[in-house]
């Protein structure tokens, strides 16, 4: 456990190296782990946890998770089950489902739960907001959370790689007292690298504000003006989009993750330099009061409303996925398509590919003429 100090406010970090295997199976030898929900988060936890020697079983309702799940290997009656009897099994019962799921199945869930079983979010937006979600966990089980910074398929990969994705840990209710045991284990046990800790309302604060924010709706939103308005001024989409989006994602961005934000600047050209400190508050000026009506939405429980009334109706898939298609068919990523395709590394992968397929073909055709001269040799017997 180490302590930093940033700007005058000490955090305790919890790292891997804290919790060796040898004290994950002293706390979780024997719980079993009902994994409730087979998304991205689901799939990618459950799969760590069990890599990691953790008892785990899925619960889903049969359909497309259902065989999604039995194709990675979970057997129906054995770590498979129906929503219900997962639960009733679990001593850890991490609800993974989409917010509106959680909604929907909370009653099955809640009348499944075991006396002091840990009831485990990876979003605190149902306790949060239990008028709109009517998710009020019962007081004889622990409540806990593990937030992982990314999607289940970067908790998936990193944890394949070796790597560690950063997670937030809270505790809402302890009714054994050893749920921050648990709590942070489980963190540790999904493929956590270090975890900080928060509360459930921070959590989904700070989660709406920057899904909405920078970290995708606000990025996706710069980026398409800026396109735009390279585009209204004569600029090829190719030229565009390289400028707007893949220096950012190739080049750019890479360098921030590796050593902060002055690190990138630093290796930019000095013109480069210039530009960016002149300009990065003129856009924190006009975006600021953005952010802080975003964070108003939030806090009010809009963003919520918002969310739940739209995951709830019944054509919200079809819908979104128009939504989506509207975004791929757009000239910006179709542009994108195209970039992305001229990568250096995507042209040796294709150039490989139509190799293969070369091969494959000159392979088959080779096996084709064999019987033919199988049949010359026997004409030529009989003469």
């Amino acid at each position: 456990m180490k302590t930093v100090n940033i700007g005058g406010v000490r955090e305790k970090i919890i790292e891997r190296s804290d919790y060796p295997p040898a004290k994950l199976k002293k706390i979780l030898g024997k719980e079993t782990v009902a994994i409730i929900g087979y998304g991205v988060q689901g799939r990618g936890q459950s799969l760590n946890l069990k890599d990691n020697g953790v008892k785990v079983i899925i619960g889903v309702r049969k359909g497309p998770s259902w065989k999604l799940a039995m194709e990675d290997g979970w057997v129906p009656g054995k770590t498979l089950f129906e929503v219900d009897e997962a639960v009733r099994r679990g001593t850890v019962v991490q609800n993974l489902l989409s917010d509106a799921g959680q909604k929907a199945m909370w009653p099955v869930v809640k009348e499944n739960l075991q006396e002091g079983a840990a009831l485990y979010f990876s979003h605190g937006f149902s306790v949060v907001y239990p008028k709109q979600t009517g998710v009020r966990p019962p007081k004889n089980v622990d409540v806990i959370l593990v937030a992982p910074k990314g999607s289940g398929t970067t908790v998936r990969r990193h944890f394949l790689e070796g790597r560690g994705i950063n997670s937030s840990f809270a505790v809402h209710q302890d009714f054994t007292g050893k749920a921050r045991d648990r709590c942070i284990a489980l963190g540790i046990a999904i493929g956590s690298g270090y975890l900080f800790e928060t509360t459930f309302k921070k959590e989904v604060y700070s989660d709406l504000t920057g899904e909405r924010g920078v970290l995708m709706g606000a990025i996706y939103g710069l980026w398409l003006a800026q396109y735009e308005v390279l585009r209204e001024k004569g600029h090829s989409p190719s030229e565009a989009f390289n400028e707007t989006v893949e220096e950012a994602t190739q080049s750019l961005y890479p360098l921030i993750a590796e050593n902060g934000m002055d690190w990138m600047y630093a290796n930019c050209s000095t013109t480069a330099q210039r530009g960016a400190l002149d300009w990065f508050e003129p856009f924190k000026k006009a975006s600021k009061p953005v952010f802080k009506k975003l964070y108003k939405s939030v806090s009010s429980g809009e963003e919520t409303r918002i969310t739940l009334e739209a995951n709830s109706k019944k054509d919200y898939r079809k819908n979104l996925a128009k939504e989506l298609k509207a975004i791929a068919d757009s000239e910006m990523w179709k542009v994108g398509k195209v970039v992305r395709g001229l990568r250096p590394e995507n042209q040796e992968g294709l150039a490989a590919g139509k190799k293969k397929k070369r091969t494959k073909k000159a392979t088959k055709a080779s096996a084709k003429k064999k019987p033919a001269k199988k049949k010359a040799a026997k004409r030529a017997k009989k003469r």
